[in-house]
């Protein structure tokens, strides 16, 4: 599909949504009666080229509603055209004009019941169809699903059917739900690193159940790689990793097509890669050099410390933050990548200046605007967070004991931290997190801080009702406001920390820009991100700020925080720490980890499994 006919099409529709004739709204109460409960309808939904006044895509019909202008010969014969192309697409059009829906609304009403009554039975054959039905799911112990909505929309767009599961989905229930509805593709999406692991398992059990449906792989921390070496074995029927919305659709269009020729010509070519990719992979894992982990800590980053001032905090303990002021932390906002949910790629605000999608992103920008300034003034959406600041010293090179108090004699709880064993080039350093935080052994009392922040409370209701409204682009967009806004919460408490309740920056005047390009001293890393990759860490966090009970944010099996617009993570105030990736790691680090966390060697494989440089079982 054009992309820029697209976007005429969105705006048209939008308008066309926000100005109704009578007999428009007339038919939109009736659609949505009690006597139509179990069928869907969109309205102003685009197909195609066209967009049709109301659509019930389960059931393939469009419902048009003529006024007076429609009786032109020459809107009559474009008409013509309109529902030719459409019948074509397995559509069944039926019209009303303005006048029969406004002067005998039942007789419209049993007309579309019979129209519906006729599309049942056609209803369980749209995944045999030219068209199809498509399966999507974010996977077990996962919230996030703003990327698998906005996949859903587009291929909808494009006149797939979609049977859309929700978030947290089990195996059981994605292989059920695919059987029942008879679908022809299915959908995975994740955001956090675990659900990779989840990603496989669904694949494993779709082989175990004999199913032969297509699966299509996409999210965050997804990857043509992990899909080709992890999934795609441990399943026969083709697995293709979907790396954008826009793709989806000549994915799709090819995995289902009726031409036997194009289909099996497209499921070889990706089989080709996949094997290529994971012959690559293999090549490049022999070829990349790693140190033990003894030689890491004999090449960590050291600090002489007896020369380094520590600032202690102002505010030792835990600090709440009820119902933060949401018009504050809307300065904060970051909106590159809020236009990145949306697959808008450019930095805000020159984005708008960009020739292919420049009008487009400021009409985003501008709805988004709107929506935000209904958020904040009917308080649709709460903000609430934690922060605590602690006594803390780094023992045993990697892990950081946090104190009860600054006597140092109880101890509270421990942090355990990675170390890069990555072979590094002279005067670069096997970075650990604990390198930031002073040595028992030094005598030098530090700190350290933790957070946890969510604007995401009361999502659910404004969802609803966009859900209920058939909106799918305001759902989507109060999800990545709402995002933004955890974010913003993060960045603004992190200043916060460093000028008020730590302090150690108490003179520090940077602008919000200034602020997005971490222009200040410290970093907040979050457990699960490559300075920390271990997501069971975010236990640490919320024990030592009872965060469930002051924020409301619970954690998933997986440990995906929840609502989903929340971030939680670490404060370190040295000067020189920065972000690292502690990449992949050796044998001897997890075999090092487990026993210092107490864990069983399966289950820190388990959790460390995406940075592990060997095959377990090795």
């Amino acid at each position: 599909a054009d992309p820029s006919l697209y976007d005429v099409l969105k705006e048209n529709a939008e308008k066309n949504k926000d100005n109704p004739t009578k007999a428009e709204l007339v038919l939109w109460e009736l659609l949505r009666g009690k006597q139509l409960a179990n069928f869907k309808f969109r309205r102003q939904h685009i197909i195609g080229q066209y967009i049709a006044d109301f659509v019930c895509l389960s059931n393939k019909l469009v419902i048009e509603v003529d006024g007076k202008i429609h009786q032109v010969p020459e809107n009559k014969e474009s008409d013509e055209i309109r529902t030719k192309w459409l019948e074509s697409q397995g559509f069944r059009v039926i019209r009303f004009t303005n006048e029969q829906v406004l002067s005998d609304p039942e007789n419209v009403l049993s007309e579309i019941q019979k129209a519906l009554s006729f599309g049942e039975g056609l209803g369980e054959a749209v995944g045999a169809s030219g068209v199809g039905r498509i399966l999507l799911a974010t996977v077990k112990g996962d919230v996030h699903d703003i990327g698998k909505n906005i996949v859903g929309v587009v291929l909808g767009c494009n006149n797939y059917e979609i049977v859309d599961l929700g978030v947290m989905v089990s195996s059981e229930k994605i292989i059920q739900a695919a059987i029942e509805h008879k679908v022809d593709v299915i959908g995975l999406s994740g955001l956090i690193t675990p659900s990779l692991d989840e990603m496989v398992h669904v694949a494993k059990e779709m082989e175990r159940s004999g199913l032969k449906i297509p699966l299509l792989i996409g999210g965050a921390t997804t990857s043509r790689v992990h899909t080709a070496v992890k999934i795609a074995p441990n399943y026969s029927s083709p697995v293709v990793h979907v790396l954008d919305a826009s793709r989806s659709v000549p994915v799709v269009s090819n995995l289902i097509n009726q031409d036997a020729k194009i289909q099996s010509s497209f499921v070889q070519e990706i089989k080709n890669e996949y094997e290529k990719v994971r012959i690559d992979h293999a090549k490049k894992k022999s070829a990349k050099n790693f140190i033990s982990l003894a030689q890491a800590r004999q090449n960590r980053f050291t600090v002489d410390w007896q020369n380094t001032p520590v600032a202690k905090p102002y505010n030792l303990g835990v600090t709440v933050l009820s119902n933060f002021p949401l018009l504050t932390l809307r300065n904060y906002i970051d909106w590159t990548p809020f236009f990145l949910t949306w697959e808008l790629k450019g930095k805000y605000p020159g984005i708008f200046e960009n020739e292919k999608y420049g009008d487009t992103a400021k009409r985003l920008f501008d709805d988004a605007n709107k929506l935000l300034d209904r958020i904040i003034d009917e308080s649709l959406l709460t903000a609430s967070g934690v922060v605590g600041l602690f006594p803390a010293n780094s023992v045993g090179f990697d892990d950081i004991e946090i104190y009860s108090d600054d006597l140092r004699k109880g101890i509270r709880r421990v942090l355990h931290t990675l170390r890069s064993q990555a072979e590094k080039a002279e005067g670069a350093h096997n970075l650990a997190l604990a390198d930031y935080i002073a040595p028992k052994e030094s005598g030098v009392k530090d700190y350290l801080g933790a957070f946890a922040v969510t604007a995401g409370l009361g999502i659910e209701k404004i969802i609803q009702q966009f859900e209920k409204e058939h909106d799918d682009y305001h759902s989507i967009m109060t999800k990545a406001l709402a995002d933004r806004l955890a974010e913003a919460f993060a960045e603004h408490l992190h200043e916060l920390v460093r000028k008020k309740y730590w302090g150690y920056s108490s003179e520090e005047a940077l602008s919000n820009e200034e602020l997005i390009k971490e222009k200040y001293i410290g970093i907040r890393p979050a457990p699960g991100y490559p300075a920390q990759p271990d997501h069971t860490e975010k236990l640490v966090i919320f024990d030592l700020l009872d965060v469930t009970k002051h924020t409301g944010i619970t954690l998933t099996e997986s440990l995906a925080m929840h609502p989903a617009a929340s971030v939680c993570g670490l404060y370190f105030a040295h000067p020189e720490a920065k972000y690292f990736n502690v990449g992949k790691i050796g044998k001897d680090q997890v075999l090092d980890y487990h026993k210092r966390k107490g864990m069983s060697i399966e289950e820190t494989e388990k959790w460390l499994r995406p940075i592990l440089n060997y095959d377990e079982g090795e």
